[in-house]
């Protein structure tokens, strides 16, 4: 039996892992929490009878605990209660599936506890990547990625032999917008920035994929997890995502994963891995493609891979202010209060500010974080 914690449990990946987990009688569920939907962990809590859940605020806590004292279950809060639930101690795995630089501290509780990581937080290595491989390396640790796309470069590796990864080849759909010029873009409103072509995700993520920093934070995290510079991952844009990713080794072969659309396979795999299992869910059908179309991204319409790059070179504390101001103007975008295309120039502005520390500690990283938010609250007011 493999228990699996999961933290960021009632959004998109965490629900789609309790699908996969429903799909694999071997699998329960250790422990659970989210940010503050108590009715839905209430009966997340019920289904699958976790030790433990967590919720952010007291609060919600005191709610929950009150819901849930016919069961036994113990309620945690804040971010001891999430690090304590990602570190649970009758787990085997921690899916981390929470969105944002949340995902840190908790991730780093895991690896110390002996958690091996299915890892969907992407900022997580984006801000503390150096830390967290060398901190599973040390211990042992298995990192297994869930986004879809480092998923397919992982399955793209596998049996290689130690053969010499020329490179990356990590696919973007475009995401809404493809296809516009930056003027065509100055008015959008948030109902249209959500309108993903092919993937159903959360809010924040569906942004990141309309401005293209999803794909910059993604190439940020494959450099981590594969080892590899960032000259060395090369972003195309797949609009039907059907190619996942690829690598191409030394001699020119290119070895890529493809699929339909579905999280639930990468989610799975990264629980599984080595083996592959049955899946429920539509197939590829190769009969009903006309053709796959590849392109360049538009750098010049869709800065976010760019200025990705620029902080990842930049190095240090760098990667975390980008990813916290980008965080902080996503949210204000969402709030109604910051335009689609300000996006960029605030996290132009806060990264301009900022002078990295170089090789940071967890204390430096989240002092960055800090200061980024002082900042963009003062950007905010001018």
């Amino acid at each position: 039996m493999k228990k699996i914690s999961i933290i960021g449990s009632t959004g998109s990946i965490g629900t789609q892992t309790l699908d996969v987990v429903r799909n694999n009688p071997d699998f329960s569920v250790a422990a659970l929490s989210c940010r503050g939907n108590v009715e839905l962990l209430e009966k997340q809590a019920r289904e699958f009878s976790p030790e433990l859940v967590s919720v952010w605020t007291e609060e919600a806590a005191a709610d929950l605990r009150l819901r849930l004292r016919d069961t036994g279950i113990r309620v945690l809060s804040g971010m001891e209660g999430l690090k304590e639930a990602a570190a649970a101690d009758s787990a085997d795995v921690t899916v981390t599936a929470v969105v944002g630089m949340i995902g840190v501290e908790p991730t780093l509780a895991a690896i110390e506890a002996g958690k091996d990581i299915a890892l969907a937080n992407k900022e997580t290595l984006v801000t503390a990547g150096h830390l967290v491989m060398r901190r599973a390396a040390e211990k042992g640790i298995r990192i297994l990625p869930v986004d879809s796309e480092h998923s397919a470069i992982f399955q793209s590796l596998q049996g290689n032999g130690g053969n010499k990864i020329a490179r990356i080849l990590l696919t973007a759909s475009g995401g809404p917008f493809r296809g516009r010029k930056r003027e065509e873009l100055e008015n959008v409103t948030v109902k249209e920035a959500l309108a993903h072509p092919n993937w159903s995700m959360g809010p924040k993520i569906t942004i990141d994929s309309a401005t293209m920093m999803n794909k910059g934070l993604e190439v940020i995290e494959a450099c981590w997890l594969f080892d590899v510079p960032p000259e060395k991952v090369e972003v195309l844009v797949q609009p039907q995502s059907i190619i996942h990713s690829a690598v191409e080794y030394e001699d020119g072969a290119v070895i890529a994963q493809l699929g339909t659309p579905d999280m639930k396979l990468p989610i799975q795999y990264a629980l599984t891995w080595p083996e592959r299992r049955n899946l429920p869910g539509e197939r590829l059908d190769f009969k009903k493609l006309s053709g796959i179309i590849l392109d360049q991204p538009d750098r010049e319409t869709f800065r976010g891979l760019d200025i990705a790059e620029r902080a990842i070179r930049a190095g240090g504390t760098m990667p975390t202010v980008m990813n916290e101001a980008n965080e902080v103007a996503v949210q204000a975008f969402l709030d109604g209060k910051l335009r689609f295309l300000e996006i960029y120039d605030r996290i132009e502005a806060a990264m301009a500010a900022h002078t990295p520390v170089q090789d940071p500690g967890l204390p430096d990283i989240l002092e960055a974080r800090d200061w980024t938010d002082r900042l963009m609250e003062e950007l905010q007011k001018q």
